[in-house]
């Protein structure tokens, strides 16, 4: 069963890669979707995949890369409204 999330991402990831490290884990794990930053400084990610890849994902976004600091994540569920294709950075 497919899940689709809003992930919000505080702390220090913008201007250190965020969105190309997420990029490349949402292909390695077979998420659709999108990351963007955000004016307020944080990063928002729309995340869709299986359940189990979700978590898995939403794990990963709790730490990111080595050049993140990641203190808060906030997660929203979301309603399938469109149909998702690959992962892109916004």
């Amino acid at each position: 069963m497919m899940r689709r999330v809003k992930i919000l991402v505080s702390g220090r990831v913008q201007g250190v890669y965020f969105r190309v490290f997420t990029q490349n884990k949402a292909k390695h794990f077979a998420v659709k979707g999108s990351v963007k930053n955000l004016p307020d400084g944080r990063v928002e990610i729309i995340a869709e995949a299986e359940h189990i890849t979700i978590d898995k994902f939403i794990k990963w976004c709790h730490k990111g890369p080595i050049t993140a600091r990641v203190d808060h994540v906030d997660i929203i569920e979301l309603e399938a409204d469109e149909v998702l294709t690959g992962f892109e950075i916004r």
